[in-house]
């Protein structure tokens, strides 16, 4: 009894309303996962390649949509697909689109994201770390750091062969520098276009290396470089040194120089982007009298006037005062500060009596608060009720 077929949407994973995108990306997914080249030997895997494949061929063809959606499997059983589920067929159907971008160029022509164009490359990059302080982030600085770069080696003058010879045409790639493998697939005859593995891709191989470089043409020197440091980076952030990092391929420029900043903590003020918070401590006097505070800031300590009545944990904005931008040293953050109200721990003894006066003068004292309660409910009580209870004292007694 042949074995009954799945429903194609539910191979694929999609819905009947999934689009023509939606339905190509989840056959993208499982072709990668169960291809055979992929899954070399894997009777399972190729099982799992086909549905899927079969599915695609009739999901993402409108015409072929139609029908199944009406009809289902029964659309194709009497030889329509080429022999239900015994022997689909895949002829004049396009599968280069899907693995043009995984296993290289199909057939004869096509794409292939393996191959790589043997013209001019520039280098690749090169990374490195410098310490900086929370100033010089904030307000940019000059750095000297040392890294080891390739110059042309002067004795080939960086052609990498001995002098007296010269690089010879790679005779396996013919001074393509890409080689076609070919192999058979589940579709045909897959043909994959690499980088030469003689010459690595340069089309050239040398025959008698220099002895100084060893072939290579450049050879390993350690140079003291100056960086500029922008105003505004943040740690973590990198600043770019054009030209100064690996050699080109084939002619090629070089690549650059990434410097990354490590910044150091601050001990009073924070950073968040642009702006800057710290907190500032102010006595209870100047909260509540209001007064003349120094707040430090980035630019130094600059004077602000505090509101009488000032509430601990109020925050204060000071405009301008934060990190420039880096885009744009002409604007810059803020600055948010917070005051918190200290309270004295070392008080001598006039000033504790100070407080105590203030304290009651205030109406704040506890004492005071129960004091003028007894007061009020000794005015407010009858006169018969203070007999009751003046009697009852006196027959205690």
């Amino acid at each position: 009894m042949a074995e009954q077929k799945r429903d194609y949407y539910e191979v694929l994973g999609v819905d009947k309303s999934a689009d023509d995108a939606a339905i190509k990306k989840a056959y993208r997914v499982l072709a990668k996962k169960y291809h055979p080249d992929v899954n070399p030997g894997d009777a399972e895997a190729e099982k799992k390649f086909k549905e899927a494949s079969e599915a695609y061929a009739v999901l993402s063809d409108p015409e072929k949509k139609k029908k199944y959606d009406q009809f289902g499997h029964a659309a194709f059983d009497q030889g329509g697909m080429g022999g239900g589920a015994g022997g689909f067929d895949f002829e004049g159907f396009d599968f280069g689109d899907i693995f043009g971008d995984i296993f290289g160029s199909f057939g004869g022509g096509g794409r292939s994201s393996r191959a790589q164009n043997n013209g001019p490359m520039k280098g690749a990059n090169l990374r490195t770390s410098v310490r900086i302080t929370f100033e010089e982030a904030v307000f940019g600085c000059s750095k000297e750091i040392e890294l080891t770069v390739k110059e042309p080696c002067k004795t080939c003058n960086g052609s990498g062969a001995k002098p007296g010879t010269s690089p010879q045409t790679c005779t396996k790639c013919g001074g393509k520098g890409q080689v076609v493998f070919t192999q058979q697939s589940f579709f045909g005859i897959v043909r994959n276009v690499q980088n030469c593995p003689d010459c690595n891709g340069t089309g050239k191989v040398i025959k008698e290396k220099c002895a100084d470089c060893r072939g290579t043409g450049y050879i390993p020197i350690k140079k003291r470089y100056s960086v500029n440091i922008p105003a505004g980076i943040d740690n973590g952030q990198s600043t770019r040194m054009p030209g100064l990092g690996e050699p080109g391929i084939n002619g090629g420029p070089r690549g650059d120089v990434l410097v990354e900043v490590i910044v150091g903590r601050h001990p009073i003020f924070q950073r968040n982007e642009f702006d800057l918070y710290s907190t500032v401590p102010i006595s209870y006097a100047v909260a509540a009298l209001g007064g003349e505070i120094f707040i430090d800031t980035v630019d130094g300590k600059v004077v602000y006037d505090v509101k009488p009545g000032t509430l601990t944990d109020t925050r204060v904005r000071l405009r301008g005062k934060g990190v420039p931008s880096w885009r744009n040293n002409n604007i810059r953050g803020d600055h948010y500060v917070t005051l918190v109200i200290q309270t004295p721990d070392k008080l001598s003894h006039e000033a504790k009596e100070l407080l105590r006066k203030f304290d009651e003068l205030t109406g704040d004292s506890l004492n005071a608060v129960a004091k003028a309660d007894a007061e009020k409910e000794s005015k407010e009580e009858p006169k018969e009720s203070k007999d009751k209870k003046k009697k009852f004292w006196e027959k205690k007694d």
